[in-house]
């Protein structure tokens, strides 16, 4: 069973159901994402990513990738700057359940349906909007069912695909070691979902004939709970699951991951946020004074109970990251 899903089982009392079917985002009535924080800032380019926006953290202690090194092009502090996204008919979510959406959060407070409500503002009530996200997908659902799903066909309208991947490949990598297995073994899930990851994001830059319109891609890197502290008992309901205890493992794989995770957006060309770092010091690990990611005492907590969804806060923050990301793209260079 993976993870997540058992997460949401113990969960039940606040009504977390697996979404089993694809569905129309919903149009909510919704207004703007609240200001978490976490907005466009000023970008002086001549200043490093840590310079610009992580100075209130240790961004070396707690681990972030060195974006630059990588060739990723920042447009904000909220993600990357590599495509021109402009126009859009269509908007595709994909992705696990942080784009689903879980209880307590309504679903008006879900990130994907302020982005929805936004950008058919900005694009008019024409926008087509659709989800093929699934409650625990994993990096190994993209292409076998997410994407076949959503583009079976050539569609001539201007597409956007945002979403969420790669923390249950995350926990389920943890799985592996916490029931034994060495961490060569862990690291065996994650370069598989590395694999996936970079097959599905390859996969809408070379079929350019099922979007004669374009097509752009902006998903989250991935996040975790612990504020890079690895104390995973911090959240209460991981005890529960038994994925409890200190578990460095975990910041070290969140590491890996994202680092790929930009890797893989360099060569695509498409877009990440930089979630993990905006979310980290809004964790359950948020009040200790001595982990990297310690913002000080009012530093609110942007995770629900289920320790690995988001709280309203949570989905606020990553609306206005996506958001962020499409507007600083206006004027992004040509793709490569």
């Amino acid at each position: 069973m993976r993870i997540p899903v058992l997460l949401c089982a113990c969960y039940v009392l606040a009504g977390c159901t697996p979404s089993s079917s694809p569905a129309k985002d919903p149009s909510s009535e919704t207004g703007p994402p609240a200001d978490t924080g976490v907005d466009a800032w000023q970008y002086d380019p001549a200043l490093s990513l840590a310079e610009n926006c992580w100075t209130d953290i240790d961004p070396v202690a707690a681990g972030f990738p060195e974006y630059e090194t990588l060739g990723v092009v920042p447009g904000s502090c909220s993600g990357t700057r590599h495509q021109s996204i402009d126009n859009v008919e269509r908007l595709v979510f994909i992705g696990d359940s942080i784009t689903v959406g879980t209880p307590p959060s309504l679903e008006e407070e879900y990130f994907r349906s302020v982005v929805a409500a936004e950008l058919r503002a900005r694009f008019g009530e024409d926008l087509v909007v659709e989800s093929c996200a699934r409650f625990g997908a994993r990096t190994d659902d993209y292409l076998p069912e997410q994407i076949p799903e959503c583009f079976p066909e050539p569609d001539s309208r201007r597409t956007l695909v945002v979403g969420t991947m790669g923390g249950n490949d995350l926990f389920a990598a943890a799985e592996v070691v916490l029931d034994g297995g060495s961490e060569l073994d862990g690291l065996a899930v994650l370069d598989r979902a590395i694999g996936y990851q970079r097959d599905a994001m390859h996969w809408f830059r070379d079929n350019p004939d099922m979007f004669p319109g374009g097509v752009d891609v902006v998903v989250g890197n991935v996040y975790e709970f612990t504020d890079t502290t690895g104390n995973l008992s911090a959240c209460e309901l991981a005890e529960v699951v038994g994925i409890s205890g200190q578990v460095d493992s975990v910041v070290l794989a969140t590491q890996l991951l994202n680092t790929a995770w930009a890797e893989i957006a360099v060569e695509t060309q498409t877009d990440i946020l930089f979630m993990n770092e905006s979310f980290c010091g809004h964790g359950y690990g948020r009040e200790d004074e001595d982990g990297p990611c310690y913002r000080g005492p009012d530093a609110e907590l942007w995770f629900d109970p289920s320790c690995i969804h988001p709280a309203p806060l949570g989905h606020a923050a990553i609306a206005r990251m996506f958001l962020d990301v499409i507007d600083s793209s206006v004027e992004a260079p040509a793709r490569r």
